[in-house]
């Protein structure tokens, strides 16, 4: 069967065990279902991280793969205790609500945490944190 379309001739066929191509021209590949192919075969390689430890490790290394967050945790480090976020606007070219939401990704990620005083945030580095991403990068080694 052909369909054309107006400016763009495209064939559209059938599936088949190879594919099949949609309207746009791409080809569909079919796929064999997840899982064990065979009965009683067990795979050869298994992933000895779970899915879910997978995805939390993912968010900590992607708070990590930023410039401007490895330089906030950085600014954290050198200053013992609690910095203001304040403190931490002025040390930056950005604008207030940009290091808002990076520090929010740190802290969704355990990297930092912060404590209420008045109307002013403090923040601070969780050191376990950071110890936890070096695990994870070294049990990749």
């Amino acid at each position: 069967m052909t369909s054309l379309n107006q400016g763009n001739p495209t064939r559209t066929s059938s599936s088949s065990a190879q594919g099949s191509t949609n309207s746009v021209g791409m080809l569909n590949r079919q796929t064999a279902p997840l899982g064990n192919p065979g009965i009683g075969i067990a795979p050869k390689f298994v992933p000895t991280l779970t899915e879910e430890d997978a995805v939390i490790q993912a968010r900590l290394l992607k708070a990590l793969a930023d410039p401007t967050r490895l330089r906030i945790l950085s600014l954290l480090s050198r200053h013992e205790g609690e910095v203001c976020v304040f403190e931490i606007v002025e040390s930056f070219t950005l604008e207030q609500p940009t290091i808002s939401h990076h520090l929010r990704i740190l802290r969704d990620a355990g990297l930092v945490d912060c404590r209420k005083k008045g109307l002013w945030a403090y923040y601070y580095v969780r050191r376990d944190a950071l110890t936890r991403a070096r695990d994870v990068i070294e049990g990749l080694a």
